[in-house]
């Protein structure tokens, strides 16, 4: 079973610095319906202008994982840790007991595009970490774990079962995923089109994936996207 989240049912927030999008409610847009899927709570695709950003603000009890699409976002956080993510990076930041953040575009002449997204920890109280890799070379022209309980090969560690997997296809390639008996998965086009087991998805577009052995993803265009393999 395939349930489409098209990209125009979105909440949206529009403030003069940010334009952003989200595919379960999320702060002042609260709808019943889409409260999340699974232990997936929140993705967030925002666009921040030159020079605008989130300022410090806390966070608790939430695996934060952040993934920049165009241009470049300077993170500071109170662990002591300030880093620019970029294209081709994944950021994860384990909230925990409690940690303040700040994000603002590293740019003051061009806009950045990013998806923030929140996955609910498997247990409360955890100690609140960092980390920050580059995308496996498998990314490219497939799908490559970017995030999971175990860190395997070159994950960011997610304190949750579930496998973080991302790819950036050209158009006419199609990657395969399988999913284990019980097992759930969404699916969020970040932009491009693809189809998924011959549904159509464009760019902004979810798919909730329950009772489905495998998924084929083909890419119409060149696409990127994130696919959440879930208990």
């Amino acid at each position: 079973m395939i349930e489409i989240r098209p990209a125009d049912a979105r909440g949206r927030t529009a403030l003069p610095w940010l334009d952003s999008r989200h595919s379960f409610s999320f702060g002042e847009y609260y709808d019943p319906a889409h409260m999340g899927f699974r232990a997936l709570r929140v993705i967030n695709d925002d666009r921040v202008a030159p020079g605008g950003g989130f300022a410090t603000h806390p966070h608790s009890d939430m695996e934060i994982i952040t993934y920049v699409l165009d241009g470049a976002l300077e993170h500071r956080d109170s662990l002591g840790n300030g880093s620019l993510i970029r294209p081709g990076e994944v950021q994860r930041m384990s909230a925990g007991t409690g940690i303040r953040h700040s994000e603002y575009n590293a740019s003051q002449t061009e806009p950045v595009h990013l998806l923030q997204i929140w996955i609910l920890p498997a247990q409360a109280g955890l100690q609140p970490s960092y980390e920050q890799r580059e995308l496996p070379a498998g990314a490219s022209g497939g799908l490559a774990l970017v995030g999971s309980p175990d860190a395997r090969d070159g994950a960011v560690t997610v304190h949750q079962d579930v496998g973080v997997y991302a790819g950036r296809l050209a158009r006419g390639d199609s990657v395969t995923h399988t999913l284990a008996p019980g097992r759930h998965a969404w699916v969020h086009v970040a932009r491009g089109e693809a189809s998924l087991n011959g549904r159509h998805l464009r760019g902004g577009d979810g798919a909730a994936v329950s009772k489905e052995a495998q998924l084929v993803v083909h890419a119409e265009g060149p696409a990127e996207l994130l696919l959440f393999d879930l208990a």
